[in-house]
């Protein structure tokens, strides 16, 4: 399939089956979202965790009622329950099962939260000459868990997870200038250089997603990541929850121009 298929054509690729990966590299110039679907009553610590927590979790759009799985302005003919290539379920914060579609398991009391994803900067990055290596790889954005604490809200806290693209060192300082314009979808780099001083011990095995090349003289560099909620929910142990795989993602129809600030 052609990466610059339009959103709501992948939607409905994803929706049919006919589509199960990475989102990243697709849909080029458009917004993707990490989702996070909570019963109601453990909805209110969630947005204020998110609010307490804008770099590794900024909110771009939720369910205007409890059971909504339309976000109307996030896309058009947009369902929540099938549109993401592959979905988690947590019990009492334990991952139960990774599916393709959450329609039979939807709940009228169920309210849906979409995050930033660093697939928008991405796209900013490669625009002004910088490479991503998972981009050229082909692969998922490595990702680790990190020791930096996230603000507690309610029942949710945890820590910080990250995901890592390796650059020259002056490449680095171009992309802090580029991503602090877009602070919906995680903003400037938080580290990098010595992954040791923020608790990745080995830099060659990422929590999530895949190892990607390393070259002599770059350095790691890390940006707050989309899925600190999954931390966050191993701690809280909601009786239930849904959440995308990492790297798959909620294509929508917002462009990315949209969420710069300059």
């Amino acid at each position: 399939m052609n990466q610059d298929t339009l959103p709501l054509e992948l939607r409905k690729k994803i929706r049919s089956g006919l589509f199960t990966g990475n989102t990243s590299g697709y849909s080029q110039g458009f917004v993707q979202g990490n989702l996070c679907v909570l019963p109601v009553d453990w909805a209110h610590d969630f947005l204020q965790f998110c609010q307490l927590n804008p770099k590794p979790c900024p909110l771009v759009g939720m369910s205007s009622n409890p059971g909504d799985y339309h976000i109307p302005s996030l896309g058009i003919d947009l369902d929540i329950r099938s549109d993401i290539p592959s979905y988690r379920i947590f019990e009492h914060g334990q991952l139960k099962q990774e599916l393709n579609d959450v329609t039979d398991y939807w709940r009228d009391d169920l309210v849906t939260f979409v995050l930033g994803c660093s697939f928008s900067f991405e796209e900013a990055l490669i625009a002004d000459g910088l490479e991503i290596r998972n981009v050229t790889e082909g692969v998922n954005v490595p990702m680790y868990r990190t020791n930096i604490d996230c603000v507690r809200a309610g029942r949710f806290s945890g820590t910080m997870v990250v995901s890592m693209r390796p650059m020259l060192a002056a490449d680095a300082i171009r992309a802090v200038q580029i991503c602090t314009r877009f602070p919906s979808v995680h903003g400037a780099p938080i580290h990098f250089g010595n992954p040791h001083l923020i608790g990745v011990q080995d830099i060659s095995s990422p929590d999530f997603g895949d190892a990607v090349t390393i070259k002599e003289n770059e350095v790691p560099v890390f940006w707050a990541c989309g899925v600190t909620p999954q931390v966050a929910l191993e701690q809280a142990k909601p009786p239930f929850c849904i959440t995308h795989s990492p790297g798959a993602m909620l294509v929508t129809d917002l462009p990315n121009s949209r969420l710069s600030v300059l």
